[in-house]
């Protein structure tokens, strides 16, 4: 018997789901994160999973987690004390960006704060021109003087980020050369190496944001591996990836820009096999946990990829699955600011204390003590009885805000609730805004240990008519993890116009990158199934400052049929702008592979359907909207495909809570899927 298991690491909860391959059960379950010592929830938690459902360490043939270790990093900016070498004269680099505004309906408001401030940025003297020739040679006394600055201030680790790299990568590994010899202490990231794109910021924001985490990432997974040798765990661990998908833990402590949205990519992953199921055909997806709300669109049942999508407040420019992170989540802590406004969040309670609630030491206010407050949590224990809610510590959490504004504990809860979905309202607003949806015209797929829980509010403020919560919320991401496919993404710049003369490179290219994803999958990651490739190109008319990333043909590629390449580009940007002009002469800027290998996926059970209405377990006085309410209280565990009730209700599950108000109805599918539609 052989078990395929997956591991969500948040900022509060650690989920588990295993795949029985031979019986195609699916056993879920929830710890506590010890952040303070990784590895431990592993531990414990497939100490659990034996204790529970009989799932023996030796029997795990396949394991695979994804973490928010490094996007909770960035967030609450505990990343290491990080300094950046860039070519002499480049060194505002990261203060010049883009020069956009973070929000242009605001005119007070300023970008963020640089992960690296100008004073630890170092110039080294070199150039090395667009076409990859050397202009001026490497000074190596630069980069020894550079060295000894980063010295002086105390600096952990180093990113080199210098000019053309993407093209010729020799002084950046020189430099990377000459740290590594000088001061072996510092960790080293090289921006080319991270992803070798042109446009200076963006390669050189990745890199940064990559190296920030690195170390913590590294320690993480070190202590990780060691976790599963200890107790008994056969299989080498994999990670999931920002992508999508899967790759070996070892090989994400060094490629750590290819995690950073590694759990909440898992959550999207799962999100998208809910929406198929469901045949949801625009769909959006919400995943909060405790530290972070994430967001994403899901179109026709396949997640939406693209590049620069936002950790924290910093872009990355990598191949991920669309998903937008909010610094908003069950642990997020509530304050009032000088002026007297209450905010919430970014700051997370995280695991430890956490929510004042837990009764762990915690005593700040978090989103999770309004819902205690309101009287949406509490009727059951949380997370597999890993917690039980302390109602008198969460009253002493919140009234230190109540006080502050001279407001009554209940009004002063809903008031963090509706500042924290106000928060979520216009990150949505965004999302939405860039892909020209109507949000009501979504679906909304609610999963994590908050996002049931929290869901209603949002999709009421939005106006979206449906709220989908899957059988498993609380540990969806950890099930997206299991049924991920081994995935990477290769790509190599071109940037020349799209013509004959090109061919020769563009085939020798391709034949390049199949060779490297193909020993990637093979070799690298050990799958030994069918492998599937994708090709694209990154083109646009020339004299455009972007390009339109191109779905291709490789038969296109290898037989030179220019005038396919450029039909597949004028349909593209016709598509998005509605607007060709088949006249322009191209460009191809970069060639882009994915290599992909499927792994075996579980099939869900159909529930067992009734006409019966359901019986509550009970019924539990709340206060929403401004007034108290009664809500009924369900069990999940007791629900039938078939049966509906109404809000306001609370759905009690061991991994998460849902809370319904009133304006929603709720009806269970087959799949055990609650399903609740906006009253008329």
């Amino acid at each position: 018997m052989g078990y395929r298991v997956g591991v969500d690491i948040g900022g509060t909860f650690t989920d588990f789901c295993a795949f029985n391959e031979d019986t195609g059960l699916v056993h879920t379950l929830k710890v506590l994160s010890t952040p303070d010592n990784p590895g431990q929830e592993v531990v414990d938690g497939i100490r659990a999973l034996e204790a529970r459902y009989g799932v023996k360490p030796c029997d795990i043939m396949y394991f695979t987690h994804g973490t928010t270790v490094g996007v909770n990093s960035v967030i609450q900016r505990k990343g290491i004390n990080l300094c950046l070498f860039t070519t002499a004269e480049f060194e505002d680099v990261l203060e010049v960006a883009r020069l956009k505004m973070p929000d242009p309906y605001d005119l007070f408001s300023r970008r963020a704060a640089p992960l690296v401030s100008r004073e630890k940025v170092f110039g080294v003297r070199e150039r090395i021109l667009f076409d990859g020739s050397v202009d001026e040679p490497l000074d190596e006394d630069s980069v020894r003087t550079a060295i000894q600055g980063v010295r002086e201030i105390g600096g952990d680790g180093i990113v080199i980020a210098l000019l053309h790299a993407y093209r010729n990568p020799a002084h950046e590994r020189r430099v990377a050369e000459i740290v590594s010899s000088e001061a072996p202490e510092l960790a080293v990231t090289c921006a080319g190496d991270v992803w070798p794109v042109i446009r200076e910021y963006e390669r050189t924001i990745t890199a940064v944001v990559a190296g920030y985490v690195q170390p913590r990432v590294a320690h993480y997974l070190s202590a990780f591996q060691d976790a599963l040798k200890s107790v008994g765990v056969p299989a080498e661990p994999m990670l999931t990836k920002s992508n999508g998908g899967v790759m070996t833990a070892e090989l994400g402590k060094t490629e750590c820009a290819q995690m950073l949205l590694s759990g909440t990519a898992s959550g999207v992953i799962g999100a998208a096999s809910i929406a198929r199921g469901v045949k949801s055909e625009a769909t959006m997806s919400l995943d909060i946990g405790g530290t972070s709300a994430d967001v994403a669109i899901i179109r026709d049942g396949a997640p939406q990829y693209g590049v620069g999508e936002m950790i924290g407040e910093f872009p990355i420019h990598i191949p991920t699955v669309s998903v937008t992170s909010i610094g908003e989540g069950g642990g997020s802590i509530a304050w009032v600011d000088p002026q007297g406004v209450l905010k919430v969040g970014p700051e997370s309670a995280g695991s430890t204390p956490g929510p004042a609630c837990y009764g762990r030491g915690g005593d700040r206010p978090t989103i999770t003590d309004a819902f205690v407050i309101n009287g949406f949590l509490g009727t059951a224990a949380l997370g597999y009885s890993a917690v039980e809610i302390d109602n008198a510590r969460a009253e002493a959490a919140i009234n230190t805000v109540a006080d502050s504004l001279d407001l009554s504990r209940e009004a002063t809860a809903e008031a963090i609730i509706r500042v924290a979905v106000s928060g979520m309202y216009l990150e949505v607003s965004k999302l939405v805004s860039r892909h020209g949806i109507d949000p009501r015209d979504l679906d909304l797929i609610a999963f994590g240990g908050a996002g049931p829980m929290m869901a209603c509010f949002l999709a009421r403020e939005l106006g979206m008519r449906r709220v989908i919560v899957p059988a498993a919320p609380g540990v969806l991401s950890a099930y997206g993890g299991v049924i991920a496919d081994v995935r990477n993404d290769f790509i190599r710049t071109i940037y020349t116009d799209l013509d004959d003369t090109i061919i020769a490179h563009l085939q020798n290219s391709l034949n390049e990158l199949r060779e490297q994803a193909l020993h990637w999958l093979k070799v690298e990651q050990g799958f030994d199934g069918e492998a599937l490739l994708t090709v694209s190109a990154d083109m646009r008319y020339r004299g455009q400052s972007y390009e339109i990333e191109t779905p291709l043909e490789a038969s296109w590629v290898e037989s030179g049929d220019t005038t396919a390449l450029a039909n597949a580009f004028h349909k593209e940007h016709a598509r998005i702008y509605e607007y060709a002009d088949e006249t322009a002469a191209l460009q191809v800027i970069n060639l882009r592979l994915i290599v992909i290998g499927i792994p075996p996926k579980p099939e869900i059970a159909k529930l067992e359907e009734s006409s019966e209405r359901p019986k509550p377990v009970g019924e539990t006085p709340i206060y929403c909207d401004g007034e108290p309410m009664t809500a009924q209280v369900y069990r999940r565990a007791d629900l039938k495909a078939g049966q509906r009730f109404d809000g306001p209700a609370i759905v009690t599950q061991d991994d998460t809570t849902t809370c319904v108000l009133n304006d929603y109805t709720v009806s269970v599918d087959t799949l055990g899927n609650l399903i609740l539609n906006l009253k008329a």
